[in-house]
């Protein structure tokens, strides 16, 4: 990892603290950010998506994205920074894709500090790929905590990326009502990760 840039907020650099204590695995640091900064990320994306229900889920998204790769970030600038980027465009290729406009990403975008920011490849080296392969199972532990309807809500939508509408035709559900449940669930896997000690 690069040397950490000495400009840096003290906040910042308790961030970096917590990205390095996660990639060694500590499940709390991986809480603990996502305590820090889940809900100025949701009202972000509310404002983009003017949304709730998609604002959560982008939410959860980001996080996802971001954990996947956070080994891949770089402490020249804040983790808030790269954090926010990426939520921002995975938001905007929702966006893009809702409107079936067909335009790709740019693969970096620049900061509010004028640093040019590498957004997260999708390609993994074997190392990353071995803590991706964890992360997934850590999730799959946490989702495995929900009752049987929210589990089978939360694997649908976020496991098998399916739609609202699959999800209600296959459960035979209003789509409101699926909505609902899944917004339901993801407070309470929120809750699960950000129980004292952060265990899952």
């Amino acid at each position: 990892m690069d040397e950490i840039n000495p400009n840096l907020s003290d906040k910042a650099r308790q961030d970096f603290n917590l990205v390095m204590m996660a990639l060694d695995g500590d499940q709390k640091a991986y809480a603990e950010l996502l305590g820090r900064y889940r809900d100025a990320i949701y009202f972000m994306l509310l404002k983009m998506v003017n949304n709730k229900t998609d604002a959560e889920d982008l939410t959860i998204e980001a996080f996802g994205k971001a954990f996947k790769s956070i080994g891949q970030y770089t402490p020249a600038f804040a983790f808030s920074t790269w954090l926010f980027k990426i939520a921002t465009n995975n938001c905007i290729d929702y966006l893009r894709r809702k409107s079936k406009s067909g335009q790709k990403l740019e693969d970096s975008t620049v900061d509010e500090d004028g640093y040019d920011t590498p957004l997260p490849s999708d390609t993994l080296d074997p190392e990353e790929r071995m803590i991706h392969d964890q992360k997934v199972s850590l999730m799959h532990t946490v989702v495995a905590k929900l009752k049987p309807r929210y589990r089978q809500l939360v694997e649908m939508r976020y496991f098998e990326e399916r739609s609202y509408e699959e999800i209600a035709e296959e459960m035979k559900l209003p789509i409101g009502t699926v909505k609902a449940q899944l917004f339901r669930a993801r407070e309470l896997l929120f809750n699960i990760l950000k129980q004292k000690d952060g265990h899952v």
